[in-house]
């Protein structure tokens, strides 16, 4: 009887075990992911505050560059673009052209001193450039996030819970190789 007993113990004990292991890799997984979504919810807050700050700085060129319409028009389709981009994917792609695109408007103020004088102008860049040093920050924390994400959810044996309750992988916050030669190329300025 005894030894009944103490094998029933011991095949308790090894269930609760590996039911306590199971449950900690669950709640592992669950939080990578509300790491991963609270860090694409930062990168989002600071493109929104990029976006929102795109429309005063053309309208500011505006005055000064009229007939430059090309490239202001060219910078606010592509802001629109950025703007109803849904996820990291479509996020970085549509980026990648704004950055571009905003690469020629700042091209302008070099052919247009009274424009690179403006002191509005210039704070608006000033704004957009510690913009762009948060969105690099909060970039790099939502990829880390991923590649952690995506690391958990493909070791053994979490891959078993994960591919049980639906965890997939997470795409980086990346600009597409294609549209990486428009943001490193040099803008062209015409007069």
């Amino acid at each position: 009887m005894t030894t009944v007993l103490i094998t029933l113990a011991v095949i308790l004990g090894i269930i609760l075990l590996v039911a306590l292991i199971f449950v900690g890799i669950y709640n592992r997984l669950v939080a990578l992911r509300q790491t991963t979504n609270q860090a694409w919810s930062d990168v989002d807050v600071q493109l929104k505050q990029r976006h929102d700050l795109i429309p005063n700085l053309v309208e500011t060129v505006k005055g000064y560059a009229k007939h430059e319409s090309g490239t202001l028009e060219a910078v606010i389709k592509a802001r629109n673009a950025a703007v109803s981009a849904q996820g990291p994917e479509a996020a970085g792609k549509a980026e990648g052209q704004l950055n571009g695109a905003l690469r020629q408007l700042f091209a302008l103020s070099e052919a247009y001193p009274d424009l690179k004088a403006n002191t509005n102008f210039t704070e608006l860049q000033r704004e957009l450039s510690n913009t762009e040093t948060k969105i690099a920050s909060a970039r790099r924390f939502f990829n880390n996030a991923v590649a952690e994400f995506n690391t958990a959810i493909e070791q053994f044996p979490a891959v078993l819970i994960a591919g049980m309750f639906g965890f997939r992988s997470r795409t980086f916050f990346e600009i597409p190789e294609e549209d990486r030669a428009v943001v490193a190329e040099a803008p062209k300025v015409q007069f």
